[in-house]
C-alpha cells in the first residue's frame, strides 16, 4: 500500500520549462503548444474548489489523466476527441481545439454544496434554477426524473445560465448547442452505465468541447473523474439517504464538505489542508481510477516534475 504521506512534499505543483512556444497555466492542468496544431497538457496534483487552488495532492494529476484517458476511450463512438496520445502518466498529447465559451453540466441528482450547485440554490428557497422549475419537497441527494443540463459561463468565476441563453447570447448558434447537448447527455448515461458497474452513481459532472481546425465538435478536456465529477458509492446510497446521512463518494466532495464545515465556501482565506485530509483524498481518487477502470493504479515515479520536464523536452 503506498504510504500516500510521505509523497505530500513532493507533490507536483507545477512544471518549470523553458518552451519556446505558447504555454498557459490553469487551475489544473499546464498547457504546452507545438507549432504542429498539437498540444500537451500536463496534469499537476493542483487541487482547486470553490474555483480557487486550495492544495495539492500526490497521484492527483495521474488519476485525472489516466481516467480521461480510459473516458475518451469509452465515448469516442459517441462523438470524436481530441487525444492523440498518453506520453507519460501526467501527460496527454492532443489535437488543437477552439474551446467553446461554455462548461456543460449534466445532474443527475440534487446535491451539492458550492454556490452554483442545484441543491444549494434549492436549499435557499429557489424553485425556479437554470431555467427548470422543482417542486416543493425535494430533499437533498434525491435522484432527478431524468438528467438535465445546467451550463455555466467561463471565467473567474462561472455564471449560471439556461440551455436557452447559450444560444440567445451568441456563445453558440444553435445547430451546434442541440450536438452538444445530445452528445453531454449520452457521455453522461454510458458514464452512469460503467460506473454502475464498479459499484458507484455518477451524481453529476462537467463537459467541455471545442471544435477542431477541421470544423468538428470535440470533446475536450477531460471526462468523468474526481475532480469534474461526484460519485457515489451504489451500495450504501439507499440507506444513508434514508438516515438523513450524506452518501459515501468517492470525488471531491469529500473535500468541500471539509472546507464546509469549517464554514469556508470561497470567500476569504481558506483553512489550510491538513496532511491527513491531503491523504484520504489521494486514496479516495486512487479508489475511484480503480471502481471505473477495473485496473490497478499503478504510481508514476516521484518526484514528477523530473519525468514531466524529460518528456516534454523530447517533443523540441
Amino acid at each position: 500500500m503506498l504510504n500516500i504521506e510521505s509523497y505530500i512534499p513532493l507533490a507536483l505543483k507545477s512544471v518549470d520549462v523553458a518552451w519556446p512556444y505558447a504555454h498557459t497555466r490553469g487551475k489544473v492542468r499546464d498547457s504546452f503548444a507545438l507549432p504542429d496544431q498539437r498540444r500537451l497538457f500536463v496534469t499537476t496534483d493542483r487541487l482547486s474548489a470553490f474555483d480557487r487552488i486550495l492544495t495539492a495532492v500526490p497521484f492527483k494529476g495521474q488519476v485525472l489523466n489516466q481516467l480521461s484517458a480510459f473516458w475518451f476511450e469509452q465515448t469516442r463512438d459517441i462523438i470524436p476527441n481530441h487525444v492523440l496520445d498518453v506520453p507519460d502518466p501526467n501527460v496527454l498529447l492532443a489535437a488543437e481545439c477552439e474551446p467553446f465559451p461554455i462548461e456543460v453540466i449534466v445532474r443527475g441528482y440534487i446535491s451539492g454544496v458550492t454556490k452554483t450547485a442545484l441543491w444549494y440554490r434549492y436549499s435557499l428557497g429557489e424553485r425556479s434554477i437554470y431555467g427548470y422549475d422543482f417542486p416543493d419537497g425535494l430533499q437533498k441527494n434525491d435522484a432527478l426524473p431524468a438528467p438535465i443540463i445546467t451550463p455555466t459561463t467561463k471565467g473567474e468565476t462561472d455564471e449560471r445560465i439556461t440551455c436557452a441563453e447559450v444560444v440567445e447570447r451568441g456563445l453558440l448558434d444553435a445547430a451546434t448547442w442541440e450536438q452538444v447537448q445530445a452528445a453531454a447527455l449520452a457521455i453522461f448515461m454510458r458514464g452512469q452505465e460503467i460506473a454502475q458497474q464498479g459499484g458507484l452513481i455518477l451524481v453529476d459532472t462537467k463537459y467541455e468541447f471545442g471544435r477542431a481546425p477541421d470544423g468538428r465538435v470535440m470533446l475536450i478536456d477531460e471526462v468523468h473523474t474526481p475532480d469534474s465529477s461526484r460519485f457515489w458509492v451504489a451500495d450504501t446510497y439507499e440507506a444513508r439517504r434514508a438516515a438523513g446521512e450524506e452518501p459515501d463518494n468517492f470525488d471531491k466532495e469529500f473535500l468541500r464538505l471539509w472546507y464546509a464545515e469549517r464554514g469556508y465556501r470561497g470567500d476569504g482565506e481558506p483553512p489550510a489542508a491538513t496532511d491527513d485530509l491531503i491523504a484520504q483524498v489521494s486514496r479516495r481518487y486512487i479508489a475511484c481510477y480503480e471502481k471505473l477502470t477495473g485496473r490497478a493504479f499503478e504510481p508514476g515515479t516521484y518526484p514528477a516534475e523530473t519525468r514531466v520536464s524529460q518528456m516534454l523536452h523530447s517533443f523540441l
